[in-house]
């Protein structure tokens, strides 16, 4: 009998873990997938456990980072990281030690690293070395890691009001204002809703219309209304947010 091959996927994320996954499923049937983790730790842990063939991993997670964690799955198999920042990925695939993905994920990208993959694993390919790769990594993600806003200043009835970045659910364009939906009650500012793109973290947001960016981590719930078209609950939410079709791609398999 054939062993099929195996892999760990490690991204914090659950939506893009899941648009992952059935992308895996539909490219590389016989893949198995052993394990899917949502942190570094678990990540390191299913590593020990498994020594799966093939690791899918984020950069950028919560814990041990995914360079680590890499670090550790090239001990045991075929690494590809996955990056929303193409630094990253220039480094990581012009060396030849592993295979990169950006995010969003495309299908046809996957599909020649699956290619790769299957031929690594066919060929009985080395594992690569790659401390020389992660150490130059490491350096990109501090000198280079952009200078995500973390608080929100807006004008309040007596003063101002601060808005922790972790606190925002939705970034909203309502006519010459931008409403920000937080724990704490609604607020508006005057910086466009463009310029604000610029300066979130894509890991943390999405924007999923030309008016509206959202937690990645709020979403509750992904729904269709009466036409067919996706609409975004966000938790502790009634309100159902539209997703216009240039970003239904980042709720495919979902």
């Amino acid at each position: 009998m054939t062993l099929r091959p195996t892999a760990i996927l490690a991204e914090d994320e659950a939506p893009q873990r899941r648009e992952l996954r059935a992308l895996l499923e539909g490219l590389w049937p016989e893949l198995h997938i052993v394990a899917e983790c949502v942190d570094g730790h678990e990540a390191m842990s299913a590593i020990a456990l498994h020594r799966p063939q093939v690791a899918f991993l984020d950069i950028r997670m919560p814990g041990v980072s995914g360079l680590e964690v890499a670090r550790a799955a090239s001990q045991t198999g075929h690494v590809v990281l996955v990056t929303a920042y193409e630094q990253y990925a220039v480094d990581a695939f012009d060396s030849g030690a592993v295979d990169y993905l950006l995010k969003p994920v495309k299908h046809d990208r996957l599909a020649a690293a699956v290619a790769r993959l299957k031929d690594k694993l066919s060929s009985g390919a080395r594992l690569q070395d790659l401390t020389l790769l992660i150490d130059r990594l490491h350096t990109h993600s501090t000198a280079e890691r952009p200078a995500y806003i973390r608080w929100i200043t807006a004008t309040a009835p007596g003063g101002v009001k601060m808005v922790s970045i972790d606190d925002v659910r939705v970034f909203q364009a309502q006519d010459k204002y931008v409403r920000v939906g937080s724990v704490g009650g609604d607020v508006h500012i005057r910086t466009p809703l463009k310029a604000l793109l610029t300066k979130l973290d894509p890991d943390e947001f999405w924007q999923i219309h030309r008016g509206t960016v959202v937690r990645v981590s709020a979403i509750r719930r992904i729904v269709r209304d009466d036409d067919h078209r996706l609409k975004v609950v966000l938790a502790d939410s009634a309100e159902a947010y539209p997703v216009s079709a240039a970003f239904e791609f980042r709720f495919k398999g979902m």
